[in-house]
């Protein structure tokens, strides 16, 4: 880690992880008035306005957006907020995304910070972001274009009060459309392949005991087919 990035890092664990005891001394009469809490408009994403000019602003259809005085550079709701930073913005300053969350403290229950990837190389970078929402509670999101930036805080805000069973993945109910499933995860396999395996050798036990020959005999496989079907089933599931 460079010598600037762990100044960083441990400055950010000194002003986040203060001591409870420190935190709850202050009576419940003191008020600071410097202290701004969440917009409470729900209609719209809200926009910092220091973000006007980004890109991504222009790939937000589905869902109104209006610039809005917040501490975050955006709020898709009343407890979800997002930060933006590219990576060549953090490497020519890296102390800018310390001193947003200096500002932002422990607002809001869902932090994401939206990460636009815009270099060759970013993985040296990564690793120590990842360090820093470890510490900050934040949930790191990558972008590789601004557009894909944009439908990710939009997708946020059209996703705010709908249950987590709307997004979780549907499996098949029959025990048939599950093993077809299961065959056609499989990269060049596709569900005219998965039918006729299961036509030929009925189980999925039987389409493992197959040996490359019998599987290159089902009609639209060929050697090639066959031969990364059968690596697929006997590779090991640990190295």
């Amino acid at each position: 880690m460079d010598d600037s990035l762990q100044d960083v890092a441990a400055e950010f664990e000194t002003d986040f992880f203060v001591n409870e005891t420190e935190q709850t001394a202050s009576t419940s009469k003191e008020v600071n008035v410097n202290i701004k809490i969440p917009s409470s408009k729900t209609h719209c994403i809200l926009v910092n306005p220091k973000q006007r000019g980004n890109p991504l602003l222009k790939s937000i259809h589905n869902v109104p957006w209006e610039y809005e005085d917040i501490i975050p550079d955006y709020q898709m709701g009343l407890t979800t907020c997002a930060l933006f930073l590219s990576i060549r913005y953090h490497n020519l300053n890296p102390d800018y995304i310390h001193e947003r969350l200096k500002k932002l403290g422990q607002m809001y229950q869902l932090r994401v910070l939206l990460v636009q990837i815009d270099i060759k190389d970013p993985h040296h970078v990564l690793k120590n972001l990842t360090r820093i929402c470890i510490l900050a509670d934040l949930t790191l999101i990558l972008a590789w274009s601004p557009e894909e930036a944009g439908k990710i805080i939009e997708t946020y805000k059209i996703y705010e009060n709908k249950p987590a069973e709307s997004i979780k993945e549907k499996g098949e109910a029959s025990p048939y459309l599950r093993l077809i499933q299961v065959l056609t995860s499989v990269r060049s396999i596709n569900k005219s392949d998965a039918m006729a395996l299961i036509d030929k050798f009925k189980t999925l036990n039987g389409i493992i005991q197959a040996s490359e020959l019998q599987l290159a005999e089902i009609p639209g496989f060929g050697l090639r087919k066959a031969n990364k079907l059968y690596t697929c089933l006997h590779e090991r599931f640990c190295r």
